[in-house]
């Protein structure tokens, strides 16, 4: 893609206007969001579902961990499907979710041996993946359940959420005081702004980690579509799966996705990398790094259904997950097990470990400044 139609898309996105709908709106303003009973957690906490719908997009939303418990869109004959993975009841989520649909932090992704330094200061935070810290440690934020505030505003409806970590939690030092918007445009587009801010110097990373599937949920492999990535490095990892520091290209590698591929093209290659994470479970660093506004980065589609996912975002880096952890043990509200490959992850972020590796975009969050990132879901067919 050129720079200067980019820079359009970048603006429309920013906007709440994707390419697919700059030409005319695919439906009027939604109704407000509807709050229901979900279920009680062990210790007696209530957890409420939000139900959304704007655009031709429904989505409903737990308060449990911010977890997307369905996303549906339709497909090219009008039909709808829920395109997430997730659970029909709280005991699973509390019990047995790996981060289905939730809201992840207070770091995204892998901090090696659970330790960093920051201001000569060494901290432990919560060791939960072998010797290694992820997605915020055993009781991350998608464990905590989120004050949620509804909004209508003009043609768009959604959700704002709240969450205090407080200073120490999961061993991340500072109070640091979170707000996720959810929004659905009227266009049918799912845009999640994250904002904190934080009384002592610590580290930040925030992300959405739902497991996609455009033919819907329960319907078997996400192998057969086609995926494209607008990357030309990723960051490769060790045994443990933590980045070895190195940005290293992906021409000539089971990795390069700058040309739309199917996702299990190479996914049974010999290449160390892949037998590291079981398949894929890396990082690209984004050829665009960085940028004030959401740009498109990456398309998804299910040539079966019709049904596309285009992402845009501020963020310098995607992790592809092909979901190779699902062993058959869970099963969905269509009734049907999760196997491996039968849904993927697209989790728009910083780098895995950026707190130990200093060539790569800080993670550090400062009292006095905000954190922010913005990332726009786009559904087509």
């Amino acid at each position: 893609m050129d720079m200067s139609r980019r820079t359009v898309i970048a603006s429309a996105a920013a906007a709440g206007i994707t390419a697919a709908t700059a030409g005319g709106a695919r439906a009027a303003a939604g109704d407000a969001p509807v709050k229901s009973f979900f279920g009680t957690l062990p210790d007696g906490t209530r957890v409420h579902r939000w139900s959304l719908a704007n655009g031709g997009t429904r989505l409903k939303v737990l308060s449990y961990g911010g977890v997307v418990q369905s996303l549906e869109v339709p497909d090219r004959r009008g039909r709808y499907a829920n395109v997430s993975l997730g659970f029909d009841d709280i005991a699973d989520y509390a019990s047995s979710s790996p981060y289905f649909g939730a809201l992840i932090g207070r770091f995204g992704n892998r901090i090696g041996k659970g330790r960093f330094t920051l201001d000569g200061r060494t901290y432990q935070v919560d060791v939960n993946d072998g010797e290694n810290s992820l997605h915020g440690g055993a009781r991350g934020f998608d464990k905590r359940v989120w004050d949620v505030e509804p909004f209508t505003r003009g043609s768009d409806v959604g959700l704002h959420l709240y969450y205090t970590s407080a200073d120490g939690e999961m061993g991340y030092p500072g109070t640091l005081k979170v707000r996720v918007t959810y929004t659905l445009t009227r266009y049918g587009d799912w845009r999640i702004d994250y904002a904190a801010t934080t009384d002592r110097a610590t580290v930040v990373n925030l992300t959405s980690h739902v497991y996609w599937n455009l033919a819907g949920e329960g319907s078997g492999t996400v192998e057969n579509h086609v995926l494209k990535i607008d990357g030309s490095r990723y960051t490769p990892v060790d045994a443990g799966l933590i980045p070895t520091g190195e940005l290293a290209p992906v021409t000539g590698t089971p990795f390069d996705f700058r040309r739309p591929k199917a996702v299990g093209a190479d996914l049974r290659e010999a290449h160390r990398q892949l037998l590291y994470g079981k398949g894929i479970d890396h990082n690209w660093v984004l050829d665009k790094g960085i940028s004030p506004r959401p740009e498109w980065v990456a398309t998804l589609k299910d040539p079966s259904s019709g049904r596309t996912l285009r992402i845009a975002t501020t963020e310098p880096g995607l992790q592809f997950y092909s979901g190779n952890f699902l062993d058959g043990t869970l099963v969905g509200p269509s009734g049907r097990a999760y196997r491996q490959g039968d849904a993927l992850c697209l989790e728009t972020q910083h780098f895995p470990d950026s707190p130990n590796k200093p060539a790569f975009p800080s993670t550090v969050l400062r009292p006095g400044r905000t954190y922010r990132s913005s990332t726009v879901h786009s559904f087509t067919r």
